[in-house]
């Protein structure tokens, strides 16, 4: 017998064409049109196809590279460790000291100081806030809304003075006026005093040159609903514009490139999450690389990826926990240098002890028992992957460019450009929501009905407001689940919790089916779902949900029995409750000739149907 241990996997079948493949699609669609069908239209800007194959890989220029070569797709380094990092609000330096010495402990290797109130900024407060920190074995970022200068000096002159190994320490100063000026609108000194800063910043950043002092914030995108295409595009913007204007004011391109960092916010869509951080390292190091600076290691893109907040809820909080654990994945896979895994409940409150411990562990879980910092790029070479890769790299770009043509990303600002952008996703998204299109899981769909948790949130926590410049018009940051928190928040402060009777008559199938659904559509409101077996007669119904003294009546029925049954569950209930009837039938403009106004289906407005009830049912 021959040895076929040398032969390919399955060698004995015949090769299948991709012609094949649609021609079994098409076969299996029995006239369905594919399109419509299988393939999925992004809010990219792009479609995805329901399958690759190799062949789709023969025009993609970066695949024959390793990990650490240009141009960095498949990661800036050899490896795939990344740092674990952790955020502390520093109100008091020594509390915070103490804070950061015991999470050091506890699996973190970077830290992020984001202090409040600029007076902190001292000699003092510095020293006691790095007490006992070991610089050289753990990253140090540093976030302020004014004084990053002299933060940065004092940081500079503690190490200095503990004969710390500077060339060695690593970290980040969170200094993005463009990014800041994006999301307020505002600016307290022309925006060329500001970017005469960032030069500054960028030269004196030689002292601890593996230590960035500048920072784009690309991730303000993600959260304020853009897509990962614009989160991209715009952040690559920003990181340019500051190129651009750092060489300007006599630094030279390594000096400028080697100090910017990138934040990103990491969502969802798993996939496209991977593809954008590898897409995002090919873009920078071909725009830095226009620049001709000396040496590769410039052109390295260094990241670091926060789990995004547009996705997270108050209701159902745990939930939240599954969404960073996904986001985390993505970021790993996708090569990030650092992460902060955000905790659970930090939208709506100040995180506790446990919350803190559980988004770190979710980190140490995909590091030290699922060895993901031990395979570099795992994505390579999936027909998949890299196929998105490259789509969201091409579409990032057009779109990048689109903002170079239009002067430079401030420019583009100034014009509202880059404003008209995001809230076009943005309003797309939100819709997507309201219709159930796009689902919120606990809060528009399958809501968790005897949760209240308006003692447990902090309202200037969960809710963003509308921000006004008075330099150019700010994007606006946001959770997607906001109006609809809003909308049950007033449910459950309102006197009287309204309750909803599901009025289940005839077609045992189809009654059950749209109770169920009637249930998980009102029960987004934070109304009492009160569920029934069914009734023999509508009036048999209709008099139990008086005694139960229900706020507003569904009858839930097949289509052909409401041509009958719609009317007279309606007469007999004479206005004591709000009557609906579940579904789109054919007889609906019959019905509403007879007076009955409100049907509800998977077509209708989740959130402005509830609105309006809320409104009929007087809840503010």
């Amino acid at each position: 017998m021959a040895d076929k241990s040398n032969q390919p996997l399955f060698s004995e079948f015949a090769p299948v064409s991709t012609q094949e493949w649609m021609d079994k699609i098409t076969a299996d669609l029995k006239g369905a049109d594919f399109d419509k069908k299988l393939v999925w239209k992004t809010n990219e800007g792009f479609n995805v196809r329901p399958f690759y194959r190799e062949e789709d890989l023969k025009n993609l220029e970066y695949l024959d590279t390793l990990p650490g070569e240009f141009p960095f797709v498949r990661g800036t380094k050899a490896h795939n460790k990344w740092l674990v990092r952790q955020d502390i609000v520093v109100k008091d330096a020594k509390e915070a000291n103490e804070k950061a010495l015991d999470i050091l402990n506890k699996g973190v290797d970077s830290l992020g100081f984001f202090i409040e109130n600029e007076e902190l900024i001292t000699k003092e407060n510095v020293s006691a806030l790095l007490k006992n920190i070991v610089p050289e074995a753990v990253e140090l970022n540093f976030s302020t809304a004014h004084g990053n200068q002299k933060l940065y000096q004092l940081v500079v002159e503690e190490f200095a003075a503990r004969n710390c190994k500077l060339e060695e320490i690593k970290g980040s100063l969170n200094f993005d006026p463009l990014g800041s000026l994006t999301v307020s609108g505002k600016s307290c000194v022309p925006v060329e005093e500001l970017l005469d800063n960032a030069a500054v910043l960028a030269g004196e950043g030689k002292a601890m040159p593996q230590f960035q002092t500048i920072s784009v914030n690309a991730k303000h995108f993600n959260n304020a609903g853009a897509s990962i295409v614009q989160e991209l595009a715009f952040g690559l913007a920003i990181g340019n514009e500051y190129l651009a204007q750092i060489t300007e004011r006599n630094q030279d391109i390594n000096t400028a490139a080697k100090n910017i960092r990138f934040n990103f916010a990491v969502g969802g869509n798993y996939f496209m999450e991977i593809a954008k951080l590898r897409a995002g390292r090919m873009l920078w190091a071909k725009i830095v690389d226009a620049y001709k600076p000396v040496g590769l290691e410039v052109k390295k893109m260094h990241t670091h990826c926060e789990t995004s907040e547009w996705n997270k809820t108050i209701y159902d909080p745990y939930v939240n926990m599954l969404r960073t654990q996904t986001e985390a994945m993505s970021a790993t896979i996708g090569g990030t240098d650092s992460l902060t895994v955000a905790p659970f409940d930090q939208v709506f409150r100040q995180p506790n002890v446990f919350s803190e411990r559980i988004a770190r562990n979710q980190q140490l879980l995909l590091k030290e028992e699922s060895y993901f910092s031990m395979i570099v790029d795992p994505s390579a070479g999936s027909y998949y992957i890299e196929n998105l890769t490259d789509s969201i790299a091409s579409e990032a770009w057009k779109l990048f460019v689109e903002v170079e043509e239009k002067g430079g990303y401030t420019a583009a600002l100034k014009a509202g450009f880059i404003q008209a952008k995001v809230n076009e996703t943005s309003d797309k998204r939100k819709k997507e929501l309201a219709r159930r299109k796009d689902t919120l899981l606990g809060t528009n769909q399958y809501p968790n009905n005897l949760e209240a948790v308006s003692k447990e949130i902090s309202e200037d926590k969960a809710f963003t407001d509308s921000e006004e410049g008075n330099t150019v018009e700010p994007i606006q940051l946001y959770r997607g689940a906001e109006e609809f928190e809003a909308l049950r928040l007033a449910t459950e402060r309102a006197t009287k919790r309204p309750k909803v009777f599901m009025l289940t008559y005839g077609n045992l199938a189809m009654r059950l089916a749209r109770s169920q659904f009637s249930g998980n559509f009102f029960g987004c409101a934070g109304y009492e779902i009160i569920d029934n077996l069914g009734f023999e007669t509508v009036e048999e119904g209709v008099d139990a949900a008086k005694k139960a003294g229900a706020d507003v009546v569904v009858l839930c029925s097949s289509d052909e029995e409401y041509t009958d049954a719609a009317p007279a569950a309606f007469k007999a209930l004479n206005g004591d409750a709000i009557f609906v009837v579940a579904g789109a039938p054919a007889c609906a403009d019959d019905l509403k000739a007879q007076g009955i106004e409100h049907f509800i289906n998977v077509r209708t407005n989740l959130l402005e149907t509830l609105q309006g009830f809320n409104k009929m049912l007087n809840i503010q």
